[in-house]
């Protein structure tokens, strides 16, 4: 009589069985081994590939597609596997079992996965529910696709990199600079804050799903929730046009001409995401000119006119900042022996001249704050100038000592939210603030 296949329970010890040899481990592939969505890894292996393919091939409908997506070419060394599933799949591989996946579709990704695995093929599930299978049903044990897991606010605040949000807080600038503290402009500023921060969480999703490939090969970005498998790519894709729509909603309570602000950064940033990345030096200049935007936005946001000389400075900042940051990556990339990036064009060699272009940018917008500090223009703003000349030597310690971080491998990805967690830099940032409010 014929017995009925085993569900695997990790809570359940393992009773006395039929010898190793003769035992099969069915595992499901989606929803047990794998982390993700087949289609959707297939989709996003190489997206601008994937439709090129699509556009080239003349044909219409989910048939055609589906087609293009079963050839795509996805690098099964890097997916993410369910650590526990593959753990117990290679202990029954260590005892001599015979381990098949169950896949219904897409069955050369399957196959393909099973013999990167190491496993003996693939089965449908057809198959296992009417037999005629390669192994005995007797001795089956299966790990069946389990109720995929909501993602839960952690999951959701690491994907939308809540803690990037640092970076918007540069809308508040004008407002300060400017001496315009009260309610009604408070109030525009945090819209502001709202808005950018919706549409940046847009923005890192849709990043992330075109970098799938490329971050799960990098020793820190494979963590992210997407990369790591942690949250589904349906839902980032269902997530990315509400988080959009939201921020349209916040810029229209401030004003049409802050909504064409945060199109323009949004088009920049897909922009980025798509292309300017990939180019040399453009990048650096378009994060930039990102960071800058942020201040433009704030000055539009709240109806105070923007200084030339806030504008010129910002421009050397976050021009050494996206330096800094590029050096930081690529000196990762020394340190842990890997090759140049594949998606970035730039190489490990390009580091001295990078790091020299960073201290040039950061030397320069010294130059510009002591130049507005020796001019007319503050005069109007603060009661007492001359405290403001104690900003520099502020400036060129907090510059110098995340060139010196960098230098050393200490800097994070990110030298902006270095500087919200690093000791030092808290402590010059709010002395700096103190001087600012004392010379008003």
């Amino acid at each position: 009589m014929e017995q009925p296949a085993r569900h695997y329970d990790p809570g359940v010890s393992e009773p006395a069985a039929s010898p190793a040899a003769d035992r099969t481990l069915v595992i499901d592939l989606e929803g047990a081994l794998l982390r993700s969505e087949l289609l959707m890894e297939a989709l996003f292996s190489s997206p601008g590939r994937m439709l090129a393919r699509f556009g080239a091939g003349g044909r219409a409908g989910m048939a055609a597609l589906t087609d293009v997506l079963a050839r795509a070419e996805i690098d099964y060394a890097h997916l993410p596997y369910d650590s526990d599933v593959l753990n117990r799949a290679l202990a029954a591989r260590a005892r001599g079992e015979k381990i098949y996946l169950v896949a219904d579709r897409f069955a050369g990704h399957a196959a393909g996965i099973a013999t990167h695995l190491g496993f003996d093929g693939i089965v449908t599930p057809a198959e296992l529910a009417a037999g005629g299978l390669p192994f005995d049903r007797a001795a089956i044990e299966r790990i069946e696709r389990r109720g995929t897991p909501r993602p839960g606010l952690k999951t959701w605040a690491k994907a939308l990199r809540v803690y990037q949000y640092a970076k918007n807080t540069l809308v508040f600038v004008p407002v300060i600079t400017a001496h315009q503290l009260n309610f009604q402009t408070l109030g525009y500023a945090l819209l502001a804050f709202l808005a950018f921060s919706a549409c940046a969480s847009g923005a890192y999703l849709m990043n992330d799903l075109l970098d799938l490939a490329a971050d799960r090969q990098h020793p820190t970005k494979r963590h992210r929730a997407l990369a790591a498998g942690e949250l589904p790519i349906s839902s980032a894709l269902a997530a990315i046009p509400v988080l959009w729509l939201l921020a349209v909603g916040a810029s229209l309570c401030i004003s049409p001409l802050f909504l064409a602000v945060l199109g323009a950064y949004l088009a920049t940033t897909i922009a980025y995401s798509l292309v300017l990345k990939r180019k040399m030096l453009v990048d650096i200049v378009t994060l930039a000119a990102l960071y800058t935007l942020r201040i433009v936005a704030g000055a539009v946001g709240v109806g105070v006119v923007l200084s030339e000389w806030l504008l010129i400075f910002s421009l050397f900042v976050f021009t050494s900042l996206a330096l800094i940051k590029r050096f930081s990556e690529l000196s990762m990339r020394e340190s842990a022996g890997l090759a140049d990036p594949s998606n970035r064009d730039y190489r490990i060699t390009d580091l001295h001249v990078i790091a020299a272009m960073a201290a040039a940018s950061a030397m320069n917008a010294v130059t510009v704050f002591s130049l507005y500090v020796s001019s007319s223009a503050v005069t109007p703003l603060y009661s007492r100038p001359w405290m403001l000349w104690l900003l520099t030597p502020l400036l060129l310690y907090w510059f110098g000592r995340a060139l010196m971080m960098a230098h050393r491998r200490e800097m994070p990805d990110d030298p902006i939210l270095y500087a919200f967690r690093d000791g030092p830099s808290r402590i010059a940032v709010a002395a700096m603030i103190c001087i600012m409010l004392a010379a008003i």
